[in-house]
């Protein structure tokens, strides 16, 4: 009878050319390591062992039985990723994202890991240029950017847009333009560009441009930007879930403007590849957990 254990007995035993250190290893009985291999013996009608004593040598059929358990397990291992990669509940996500996004969806991947014991994340931060880099060198499968990139082999979709908020020191007590100019800036990898986009739609007649913002301080990890603000340093312009994602929420606030101004996050994958169900399915859950915490009356 075919026994897929007893080869397993046999390239343990072939690996270790011992019955003591085979038993011992597979938790068995000596006698139990030669009852597996006389079973493959009788399976196949040959001798597999040329035994001397306490020691044994393999025979011609052995050695042929040996390659093929070695290659019977590699397929069966490599049938178990294929079919592994194929579920939503096991396998592995590969992503890279930029820092001001996965501030707040990493921790909510880790909440979804924990609800998904079968799962894994291999998560890594980067400037969208490198993040693109890695999708087309097969480092990641899935990139998460915030400006759209056009490129033959990959495709980039629109995933959700968050909106952009000025964040002050919680005991600023300013309403106008120029008090808030005159906190200063604190700036960080995307500042210019978020800042520019939200004060020139609040402040049309008012915004000049970047040069106007004296930039106290400028830091290229997004989640000191925030300790910066609360220290009382400045003032800065962030996607509202990398205030959400911090800290820092008691010693600061947002300063309310009247016009909303969005920044988006892009998804970057290969042309030719379809991604495993498991992305599709944490990228939803995150969108519709984002929508639901937008709706509560506190935020």
């Amino acid at each position: 009878m075919f026994n897929a254990l007893f080869f397993k007995t046999f390239i343990t035993l072939v690996e270790t050319g011992s019955f003591t250190q085979t038993a011992r290893k597979l938790g068995m009985t000596q006698p139990g390591v030669s009852q597996h291999v006389r079973k493959l013996e009788d399976y196949f009608s040959l001798p597999l062992l040329d035994r001397k004593g306490k020691r044994f040598e393999l025979t011609e059929a052995g050695r042929q039985v040996y390659d093929y358990a070695l290659r019977l397990f590699a397929e069966h291992e490599q049938f178990r990723h294929t079919l592994e990669q194929e579920m939503v509940e096991g396998g592995e996500c590969r992503f890279a994202s930029v820092e001001t996004f996965g501030m707040l969806f990493y921790p909510f991947a880790l909440g979804y890991l924990k609800n998904h014991p079968r799962l894994r994340l291999h998560f890594t931060f980067a400037d969208n240029q490198q993040a693109v880099e890695w999708v087309q060198a097969r480092k990641i499968d899935l990139a998460l950017v915030s400006s759209q990139q056009q490129h033959p082999h990959l495709i980039c979709e629109p995933y959700l847009q968050e909106s952009l908020v000025v964040i002050v020191p919680a005991d600023f007590q300013g309403n106008s333009f120029q008090e808030l100019l005159s906190l200063g800036f604190i700036g960080h990898q995307e500042g210019q560009e978020h800042a520019s986009k939200l004060l020139k739609a609040n402040f049309p007649h008012e915004f000049k441009g970047f040069h106007q913002l004296t930039e106290r301080s400028h830091v290229n990890q997004v989640q000191l930007v925030l300790d910066t603000v609360a220290r009382g340093l400045g003032f800065s312009v962030l996607p509202r879930s990398v205030w959400e994602a911090s800290p820092w929420q008691q010693q600061t606030r947002e300063w309310h403007l009247a016009e909303e101004v969005s920044w988006p996050v892009y998804t970057v994958r290969r042309a030719k590849e379809q991604l495993a169900e498991r992305y599709q399915h944490l990228l939803d859950e995150y969108l519709h957990w984002r929508q639901v915490s937008s709706s509560r009356p506190d935020n």
